[in-house]
C-alpha cells in the first residue's frame, strides 16, 4: 500500500442468528428458509448504525452477509432517497454476500427501505452468490438493481465462502479499484 492511501474501513453487517466475532471468523451461517416479512424497529436500526458509524468512522463501504447483506444492499438508495445515513458521508462500495432485495419472495419492505431501489444503485458492488444457496434466485434479481455489478460465484450454499484463485483475484481486484478511486478522489480535494 503506498503511503498516501489509507486502509478501507468497513461496516460488517452480520445475518439472523449470528454475531460480529462469528462473521468475523467467517463460519458458515444458515438460517430457517422460512419467510420473513416482518421488521421491527427498522428506524430505530437505522439510526443506530448512523450514530454507530458517526462515532467509529469514516466508514468508506458496507459489508453484509445474508439479512445484513439486504439490509446493506439498500443503504445507498435510502441515503440517495435522502432518508436514511443522512449525517455520514456517500457510502462508496458495497461487498453483498447471499443478498436480496427487500420485497423480494422471502423479504418484506420496511417503510423507510420503499423506494431504495426505484432507480438504479449506482454504487460499486461485489456480490458473492453461492450455487446451492436457497437465496441464489433472489441474489440474482438484486443485482439487477445496480449499475455495474461484480460478481463471484462459489459452488457452495449459504454461508462465507472460501474463495479459489480466480475469486481471491477477483476480490482484490474490486478492492484494488475501490483503493484507486477513493485516492483519486483524495487527491481531488
Amino acid at each position: 500500500m503506498m503511503e498516501n492511501e489509507k486502509k478501507l474501513k468497513i461496516l460488517c453487517l452480520h445475518g439472523y442468528r449470528t454475531s460480529g466475532q462469528i462473521l468475523k471468523k467467517s463460519i458458515v451461517l444458515r438460517w430457517p428458509e422460512s419467510d420473513f416479512t416482518q421488521y421491527r424497529n427498522f428506524e430505530e436500526c437505522i439510526a443506530y448504525i448512523e450514530d454507530y458509524m458517526l462515532k467509529n468512522g469514516p466508514f468508506h463501504g458496507v459489508l453484509g452477509f445474508s439479512q445484513g447483506a439486504v439490509l446493506a444492499a439498500a443503504l445507498p438508495g435510502m441515503q440517495a432517497q435522502r432518508v436514511a445515513l443522512q449525517k455520514i458521508s456517500k457510502i462508496k462500495f458495497l461487498i453483498l454476500i447471499s443478498g436480496a432485495k427487500f420485497g423480494s419472495t422471502n423479504y418484506g419492505t420496511p417503510k423507510l427501505a420503499s423506494n431504495a431501489f426505484s432507480k438504479p444503485i449506482d454504487c460499486p458492488s461485489l456480490h458473492i452468490i453461492g450455487e446451492m444457496d436457497y437465496l441464489k434466485p433472489e441474489s440474482i434479481i438484486l443485482l439487477e438493481a445496480f449499475v455495474n455489478p461484480v460478481v463471484i460465484h462459489h459452488p457452495k450454499g449459504h454461508e462465507i465462502p472460501r474463495l479459489d484463485e480466480k475469486s481471491l483475484a477477483t476480490l482484490l481486484g474490486f478492492i484494488d479499484t475501490i483503493q484507486r478511486m477513493l485516492s483519486y478522489d483524495h487527491c481531488r480535494l
